[in-house]
């Protein structure tokens, strides 16, 4: 996946540690990125602003990674337009456990957390 240059990037995660290392990776390769701290925040911030790539936490209070993928995916689909959120599920668990849920839902991809730079530029290049 290629991002625009002026691309921003919606990390979804609840934990604020969690929140500051995502950031700060993110931030190493000089991209921009706003943060949601659940499902819900997550999904609204996406009917004003349609990110290009979404991180998403799949463990969060209020609404989880899994509910918001579905919420986002038919407004992107209910709203006819041609642009889609490339989403990437973040996990504490395996990621080969989660692989079916996330496909389901609708996720694209998905790893492990902490989000590691060589991944970040792996997906990007």
């Amino acid at each position: 996946m290629k991002l625009p240059a002026d691309s921003t990037i919606l990390l979804v995660e609840d934990n604020h540690i969690n929140q500051r290392l995502a950031v700060l990776t993110i931030n190493v390769l000089a991209l921009k990125c706003d943060v949601a701290s659940n499902g819900r925040e997550a999904f609204e911030m996406y009917q004003e602003k349609k990110y290009n790539l979404i991180l998403m936490d799949m463990q969060m209070p209020v609404m989880n990674g899994v509910e918001s993928t579905k919420m986002i995916r038919a407004f992107e689909k209910e709203s006819g337009s041609s642009h889609r959120a490339y989403i990437v599920a973040l996990t504490g668990s395996e990621p080969s456990e989660m692989k079916d849920i996330c496909l389901e839902a609708g996720m694209d991809d998905f790893i492990e957390k902490p989000i590691r730079t060589e991944w970040l530029r792996t997906l990007l290049a």
